[in-house]
């Protein structure tokens, strides 16, 4: 006799389940014994070079000794740029209790690149909150991201920025100025239109959501709204599910004006009206810009309850050198 159908699913998915578990957690536990393993190797390296018995001309000798010896003992993985790593990781993070813990080695080594202690922590936190991939951290570290949430804070600011990551508390924390829109492989000669940029941004929706950060999630693009006789399309329109609150992204491929200003002001005093429900907050506006006037705006949205912002964005990855500077800038109160 066959058993029912409903209960044989219900067994089947049961032993599904724990199979899956089973090797997710089997893949954690390879990987942390693997970021150990590799820890442990060069803490080796380390302490018999400080045991004096090499010279500076004798370090890179002894790491392509070391590759090839380990390469044909180990097989694979021993490759003298992988043992250099190695060395590196060590380096930089000299007490185990330091390594952060659900991060595999590709994101190691993502992390070890950057020199400036508090990047690191900062990227350490925010790749573990929010679920990076490596690839995913790499793209955060070469635009900038750091440096970039930092120029808008004092020196308490960005000391919390390095502890505790990117927290979203309130729109001043959601935004971010500029936006890098890197990914949308846009030459800068190139003239693109306003609709154009809108569909490269649908059609990269992923990285966008990514430049956003962290709650943003997609409701619709050129969202129809009525006054009367007078129909308005919203360029892109999100929710934030920490803040609670609809976001509406309006792109521009020039300088802010006033009248932009207002239209933003309308559309928010809409959603507040029309769409909010009850539990939701105040929707914020973002207004993205090639280029913004810092006192125009400051004007343009003086004594407007709604909460309106104005960032700029740019096509091409940001010069780090001159915005690590700044921060350090900061830093030192300079």
């Amino acid at each position: 006799m066959k058993p029912a159908k409903p209960k044989y699913e219900k067994l089947l998915a049961a032993i599904g389940l724990t199979i899956e578990v089973a090797r997710q957690n089997a893949v954690r536990a390879i990987n942390t014994e693997l970021v150990k393993a590799n820890w442990e190797i060069g803490r080796h390296i380390v302490e018999f070079e400080q045991q004096g018995m090499e010279r500076a001309e004798y370090g890179t000798e002894l790491l392509t000794r070391l590759s090839k010896d380990l390469t044909l003992q180990f097989g694979k993985g021993f490759g003298r740029r992988n043992v250099l790593d190695m060395r590196r990781f060590y380096l930089s993070y000299e007490k185990w209790q330091a390594v952060p813990a659900k991060l595999s080695w590709t994101h190691i080594i993502a992390l070890i690149g950057i020199t400036d202690t508090f990047a690191r922590r900062f990227y350490e936190r925010q790749a573990i909150h929010e679920k990076w991939s490596s690839r995913e951290l790499e793209r955060q570290i070469d635009s900038s991201l750091f440096e970039r949430l930092a120029l808008s804070k004092d020196k308490k600011g960005v000391l919390q920025l390095s502890k505790k990551g990117h927290v979203v508390a309130d729109a001043t924390t959601v935004v971010k100025d500029p936006y890098v829109l890197d990914f949308l492989k846009i030459p800068i000669s190139y003239r693109v239109s306003e609709r154009g940029l809108e569909q490269k941004v649908i059609d990269n929706l992923q990285q966008f959501l990514l430049e956003l950060g962290k709650g943003f999630t997609f409701v619709a693009r050129q969202y129809k709204i009525s006054l009367r006789n007078k129909h308005y399309s919203i360029d892109l329109v999100f929710c934030h599910r920490i803040l609670k609150c609809f976001i509406i992204i309006d792109l521009k491929i020039r300088k802010v004006n006033h009248g932009d200003i207002g239209q933003m002001n309308l559309y928010l005093n809409y959603f507040k009206t029309e769409e909010n429900v009850v539990g939701d907050n105040e929707p914020i506006g973002i207004i993205l810009s090639t280029e913004k006037d810092e006192v125009l705006v400051e004007y343009a949205t003086g004594g407007i309850s709604n909460k309106i912002f104005v960032s700029k964005y740019q096509l091409y990855l940001p010069d780090k050198k001159e915005l690590q500077k700044k921060v350090k800038a900061i830093i030192e109160g300079k």
